[in-house]
């Protein structure tokens, strides 16, 4: 078996809302800054952090989802796209040992074991001094095979703070602590209901961006830190058996810009290997979609945030709906979901939409649907089918909104197994040849939705020639 040296980390914390994710980012920045190939990783389903760490390091995050992959699909990903890279940074998801199952089978600290990954903590140490001691030493005793190679102190309240933060680890563990970051404006990024704002709205992301680099190098020891992630052990190299990109045949639309920006770099990868180009197009500012096209595909985002610029775009809605009646093939996701129904209501505000799906998508304060589902095609799927059977299919869900005052008796898609879907435990509304959901697919393990679609597309092409 080949082998290769891969310094690593896998950076977690106790509990949800410690600021690992603006530690994370501000590490990955710090070291690209230093001139390091750094590949960022996040572990589950997710959409926003990834965006910060991708335009953090200049490199694509790549999600590693117990979910939808199977373990040795997350170590052959984690292995190819490690490859180049000085140092690869995993983002752990909710606290180390929090998950789903009760064995912790689905946790960062498995994701760790399973990647032989270096565990740097984020401990938020706000209002904590000596109890900081008592939460290290369990957490090493909860699972000994786990290495916790190193601590940040994070949202320290000032030098004094810090110093008896210090004296308590050192005193009581033999964790070495890398930094003390400090509570300041630089530290925070912008939330909002769904989390942090995405990377791809936030104005000036650059600039916050560097902010926190700055912060995280001016408190942690990045030298400490690279001296542990070199401390892993080398990884398995696996064959790459990816061949070339074949020639495209056929073109679809990808809407990207401030409202829609949640794609997984795999699925858009996938859909480039089934043989389709991939035009982006901004559905805020172009007055039309980009010619030739034959078929749409308009992912998850916050379209609620931007109605205004998207209603005003009347040209372009105009134009989506005519060729969506007339057939072209569209797939929608969530937020995508959400521009092609008839209106979008938030906060008593009632913005237009594109209008070919028959119901309101209104926003609520509470999550509509949240977490990992599992979806069984209906009869009515309109995609080819897998060789295999319909069978269950795992994608997750996070939304604010829900499909309301839907008209008529459309077909879905989806019998949804777990999760919230659109309606009565239904998802994946039919249109035509649209089909639109909540659900976030990822086109890996038990879910190829990408080639699937794109021969949706030759299919629906080759019939009208």
């Amino acid at each position: 078996m080949n082998t290769r040296p891969a310094p690593r980390l896998l950076i977690s914390a106790a509990h949800k809302s410690s600021g690992k994710t603006t530690v994370t980012v501000g590490l990955a920045a710090a070291l690209t800054a230093r001139g390091l190939a750094v590949q960022p990783f996040k572990k589950g389903p997710d959409y926003i952090d990834p965006l910060w760490l991708s335009a953090a390091t200049g490199r694509a995050c790549r999600n590693l989802d117990f979910h939808t992959q199977p373990p040795r699909l997350i170590r052959e990903t984690f292995e190819r796209d490690s490859r180049g890279a000085d140092i690869s940074l995993i983002e752990g998801n909710k606290g180390l040992f929090d998950g789903v199952d009760l064995e912790g089978a689905n946790s960062s600290a498995m994701l760790a074991n399973w990647l032989e990954a270096p565990v740097l903590l984020v401990v938020d140490c706000a209002g904590m001094t000596r109890g900081i001691a008592p939460l290290l030493i369990g957490y090493q005793a909860f699972d000994p095979t786990l290495r916790i190679a190193g601590v940040i102190l994070n949202k320290v309240s000032g030098p004094r703070h810090e110093k008896k933060l210090r004296e308590v680890v050192a005193h009581y563990t033999r964790i070495p602590v890398l930094g003390a970051v400090h509570r300041r404006p630089a530290m925070e990024i912008m939330e909002r209901h769904l989390g942090l704002v995405p990377a791809n709205e936030a104005e000036a992301a650059a600039e916050a961006i560097g902010r926190l680099a700055e912060a995280v190098a001016s408190q942690v020891d990045l030298d400490v830190l690279l001296d542990l992630a070199r401390q892993a052990p080398p990884t398995e190299v696996f064959d790459d058996s990816l061949q070339a990109l074949p020639k495209p045949d056929l073109r679809i639309g990808v809407a990207r810009d401030a409202a829609f920006g949640f794609y997984y770099p795999d699925d858009m990868e996938a859909l480039r290997r089934a043989g389709a180009e991939l035009v982006a197009f901004d559905a805020l500012r172009d007055p039309c979609l980009p010619p030739d096209l034959d078929g749409l595909f308009i992912g998850g985002g916050f379209p609620e945030t931007q109605a205004e610029a998207l209603e005003a775009n009347r040209g372009l809605r105009a134009e989506i709906r005519a060729k969506g009646e007339a057939g072209l093939p569209i797939y929608a996701e969530c937020g995508g979901l959400m521009y092609l129904s008839r209106a979008i209501v938030w906060n008593g505000q009632r913005r237009d939409m594109v209008g070919l799906i028959p119901g309101d998508a209104v926003m609520h304060k509470a999550p509509q649907g949240r977490g990992y589902v599992r979806l069984r095609e209906t009869g009515d799927f309109p995609w080819p089918r897998l060789e295999d059977g319909p069978g269950v299919m795992p994608a997750h869900e996070f939304h604010h909104s829900r499909l309301e005052n839907i008209e008529g008796r459309p077909r879905f898609a989806y019998e949804v197994v777990r999760g919230a879907g659109i309606a009565e435990k239904q998802d994946g509304i039919i249109i035509g040849n649209t089909l639109a959901t909540y659900a976030h697919m990822r086109s890996v393990g038990a879910n190829p939705w990408a080639p699937r679609f794109v021969a949706f597309v030759r299919a629906v092409r080759a019939m009208k020639s």
